[in-house]
Order: structure tokens, then C-alpha cells, then sequence
């Protein structure tokens, strides 16, 4: 049976530390609410949109991918806000196809490579060159409708929803949204005027930054550890209120009993969805073949390489390393990698040429005759009797996998090789994700809580280290800190407990890189 309401606006611990919840716990109690469909709706970001769709599907449940962006009060590119400039609104876009998708990707894009200025920020231009396939809804009293009806009146705000529902025809909704906050209640009387006097849909969202009521103080402290606040601090950034869960359909229902299309029309939302995103296709490298060479085929050109390299390897080319490089360019061939291994080769031949230490292979890659062939790795497989299938396995189709190891001073000049050659868009360093580990989310949670050092330290050091290890496990194995648990050091224990493992900050990775070259 379906469920009537879906939530639809909704923050998990990537909305970076203001999203007291990860995915599985998402997923998990929208499963016990007993709903079929959810939505995830970052602030201004989709790091987790592929693990949350994987995930949802894998626990039958509907995913909807969202983004709550934010909206620049003027051009993206302006950065004063002493003027005004700089300053944002925030809007909720749901994709609501696979157009819809990569359109929501350019315009979160936009927002990190333009509009950057304290949060990643995109403007009107970019909505109207990227709305195709995208749902919006009007967001949450930060959102420029809600704060123009409560602060400019309804004639102003009649401007700013002719503008949005222009820009999303027939697809964009007043957001109605009640945590019991005062001006939630007044924009709720405004915005139902106003979408009456338009005829434009509203619709009911709780804006849930954490899965269950009792989890507030958790989320409290979350908020903290990302401002560099304690709880103590009456000035500091605190939530109004408890409100902002995962509510029940029932709980839903009595909030927005006088307005039951609101709800209603948020299993319609979730219905028109029709998301499909590929996930088992290959997005493989192209690799121009240089003009002055004889070869027009990609696999003919890797051949040429390849004899030539092994000339230089081998005084005598024997039938064994002849029937060995013919075995695996047919397998690379088949695969269509050729490309793969000629990029590889090319900018570790740059990094040679230019005597920055290179790193003379490990893992699976020194079984191949043609990596060695190529200078990509320095290891003869046929005098180690390496095994070639153990890199690629023609019965089970999988990217060829080669760990190259650079000088960590000089590395930074390899990829600025490979954006000459293929240009500064082209060319980009993958993110990476800091956790709460066991005995970081202690001191997070210690020091906000106001806690002595010295004692949160020590509690810290009964938790063994590894990246394995838990507080459930620890507490287990730790009668000394089950005994804390129990004591003074309870709260700290169980508001560290909600918060474990949730990711605490994003950065650059130092050598995952990612080339398009089409």
C-alpha cells in the first residue's frame, strides 16, 4: 500500500554538519514510517545523491534526488555583502527525470565553480538555462518567497512567484512547512492567499535534519561542531525548536489537517518522478593518436607502442612474449581500453622525462606485458611469472585498475600536465570525506558539552584506536567505560553515539583524479 504523504525536503550528515543523520538511518526510518518513496534535498550540494539512490533502491524504496540551493540575491559572480551582494535565498529543486538530474548537476556545478562566496551559490540565469526536468518547490522561511510574503507583503510576493513558476512551468509549488514557529504560521497564511489568487499547487515538507524527536540535542551538538560553538553559548546559531524530524503520516496530517492537498500533493510529486540513473555503463578515456604517426587505429597505435617498448626491454622477442602481448591486446581491444592505457602511459612517461620519482607499479597491474611494455610499470611479468588475469579478467568485464605512486612534492605538477593537455575544465581532483571516528566524535561531543579536557580525554583514550572500531563495540569490550556511560558522562556517551561515523567535513583529495578527454 502506498503511502499518502512523502517527505520531501529532508538532510542527511552531507548537508556538512548540519544534518544530524547518514543515509542508512534515512532509509531506515522512512522503511519503519512504513513510506515508500523519500527524498534527499542537500544544502547546496549532491555528495550523496549516488550512494542514496544505490541504497534506496536496494531497500525498495523510491529515491528522489534533490538539492536545496542557494539562491544569490543578485549575480552569482558578486561577492560584497556590505552591499547586500553575496547574500542568498534558498530553493528546493528536485530532479524529476535523468534530463532533470544532470541539469540539477550543471546548476550545483555553477554554484561551487562561479558562485562561490562563503556558500556555493548560483543565480536566475542559471535556473532558466537548467530548468528542464527540475521540480521546485519554494523552501523553507529562508526561501525568497516565504521572506519577501512575511516581510514585503503579498502584492511582492506575487512578483517572486510569477518569476519561479515562469522559470518551472507547471512545476513549481508554495512550500508549507510548520516546526511551530511563528512566522512558519504566517507564511502558511500568505503563501495558501496567494497560491489560491494563482492557482498554483501547495505543498507540506518538515524539513527533517535528523531521524527521530529525541535526536534534537544531538543534532544541537552537531551544529555546534561545525560553528565552533558550545551549547553554553546563548548568542550562538540553535534550531527553533525540536520539530525538525521525520514525522508520521498521522503526525503530517494534524499539522496540515486544513490544507489536505498539501499533502496530497506531495504522493503526487513522488509519482511524477521517473528517475533512472545508469549505473553499470562505462565512461571510458579517448586518446587522440598523434598526427605524424602512421597508425589511424586506436589499437594499432597501442600495438606500435608496445613492440617498440618491448624492443627496448628485451634482447631477443621471443614467441613467448609475442603470443603474450597478442593475448592481452586482444583482451585490451575487446574491453575497448586501449585509450585507458595510452593516457596512463603518457603522463607517466611526462613524469619520467621530467625526473619526478615515479613509482615502479604495485597491486595488479605489474602482470601485464603491456604496462611494462610502456614504461608504466618497471616489473617484468614473464621473469616473475605474474599472472595477466589477475589485472583484467576477460570473463569478467572491470576498469583495469593501476596504483601509480608520485613524489608527493612533485605530483601537484602531473596534474597540471594533464590540464595542459586537456584543459582546466577537463581536469579535477575527487573529493574525500572526514568521519566522526570513535574517539573524535568523544572530544567533538566533550567539548561542546563543555566537559574537561582532561576527563573527555582520558574517556577518549579507553577506546581502542582503528578504523574498525566502534563505541558499541568498545563499550562492550570496556567495563570502565560502560561504567562512565552510566554515570555523569551519559549524555556524552549517547549524543556521540547518534553522531559516530557521520561525516564531519569535506576536502581535496591529494592524488584521486578525474580527465575527461571528449
Amino acid at each position: 500500500m502506498k503511502s499518502e504523504f512523502i517527505h520531501l525536503h529532508n538532510h542527511s550528515d552531507n548537508s556538512l554538519l548540519d544534518g544530524a543523520q547518514n543515509i542508512p538511518s534515512v532509509l531506515e526510518t522512512i522503511h519503519d514510517l512504513g513510506m515508500d518513496s523519500v527524498a534527499l534535498t542537500e544544502h547546496g550540494n549532491l555528495f550523496g545523491a549516488v550512494s542514496f539512490y544505490k541504497k534506496a533502491k536496494d531497500k525498495n524504496i523510491k529515491p528522489i534526488i534533490g538539492c536545496e540551493v542557494y539562491v544569490a540575491k543578485g549575480s552569482r559572480f558578486q561577492k560584497d555583502r556590505s552591499s547586500g551582494m553575496g547574500q542568498y535565498n534558498h530553493l528546493v529543486l528536485i530532479a524529476q527525470n535523468y534530463q532533470g538530474y544532470k541539469n540539477l548537476m550543471k546548476i550545483v556545478t555553477h554554484g561551487y565553480l562561479e558562485g562561490f562566496y562563503y556558500k556555493p551559490r548560483v543565480d536566475v540565469e542559471i535556473l532558466k538555462k537548467y530548468n528542464e526536468g527540475i521540480i521546485c518547490l519554494s523552501a523553507c522561511l529562508k526561501g525568497i518567497l516565504p521572506e519577501t510574503l512575511i516581510y514585503n507583503g503579498l502584492d511582492a510576493g506575487k512578483k517572486v512567484a510569477e518569476e519561479y513558476s515562469s522559470i518551472f512551468p507547471d512545476r513549481y509549488y508554495i512550500e508549507l512547512q510548520n516546526h511551530g514557529i511563528p512566522e512558519e504560521l504566517q507564511n502558511i497564511q500568505l503563501a495558501t492567499k496567494l497560491a489560491k489568487d494563482m492557482n498554483l499547487p501547495i505543498i507540506a515538507t518538515n524539513d527533517a535534519h535528523y531521524a527521530k524527536k529525541e535526536h534534537y540535542t544531538a543534532h544541537d551538538v552537531h551544529i555546534c561542531i561545525g560553528t565552533g560553538k558550545q551549547l553554553s553559548d546563548k548568542k550562538r546559531l540553535k534550531y527553533p525548536g525540536n520539530e525538525f524530524y521525520f514525522k508520521s503520516q498521522d503526525e503530517m496530517f494534524s499539522l496540515f489537517k486544513q490544507f489536505p492537498q498539501a499533502l496530497e500533493n506531495t504522493r503526487a510529486l513522488a509519482d511524477s518522478i521517473e528517475l533512472e540513473i545508469p549505473m553499470e555503463d562505462y565512461h571510458l578515456p579517448w586518446y587522440t593518436i598523434p598526427s605524424d604517426t602512421k597508425s589511424k587505429d586506436i589499437d594499432d597505435y597501442l600495438k606500435s607502442l608496445c613492440s617498440t617498448g618491448l624492443r627496448n626491454k628485451y634482447d631477443d622477442i621471443n614467441n613467448e612474449i609475442t603470443e603474450r602481448l597478442d593475448y592481452e591486446l586482444s583482451v585490451i581491444k575487446k574491453m575497448g581500453f586501449a585509450s585507458y592505457f595510452l593516457i596512463t602511459a603518457d603522463f607517466v612517461q611526462y613524469a619520467k622525462k621530467n625526473k619526478i620519482p615515479v613509482g615502479p607499479g604495485r597491486g595488479s597491474a605489474p602482470g601485464s606485458l603491456v604496462s611494462y611494455a610502456l614504461d608504466i610499470t618497471n616489473i617484468d611479468p614473464l621473469k616473475h611469472n605474474l599472472i595477466f588475469e589477475r589485472f583484467l579478467n576477460p570473463d569478467r568485464i572491470s576498469m583495469p585498475d593501476i596504483d601509480i605512486d608520485f613524489c608527493v612534492e612533485r605530483r601537484g605538477q602531473v596534474i597540471d600536465y594533464l590540464k595542459s593537455i586537456y584543459g582546466e575544465d577537463s581536469v579535477t581532483q575527487i573529493i574525500t570525506f572526514g568521519k566522526m571516528n570513535a574517539r573524535g566524535v568523544i572530544r567533538d561531543v566533550g567539548r561542546v558539552m563543555s566537559y574537561p579536557y582532561s576527563e573527555v580525554d582520558k574517556i577518549a583514550k579507553m577506546i581502542p584506536e582503528g578504523p574498525k572500531v566502534t563505541l558499541d563495540k568498545a563499550l562492550k569490550q570496556n567495563s570502565d567505560l560502560r561504567t562512565v556511560s552510566q554515570t555523569n558522562y551519559k549524555e556524552l556517551i549517547e549524543n556521540a553515539k547518534v553522531l559516530e561515523g557521520m561525516t564531519r567535513h569535506a576536502s581535496i583529495h591529494a592524488a584521486g583524479v578525474v580527465v575527461r578527454t571528449w
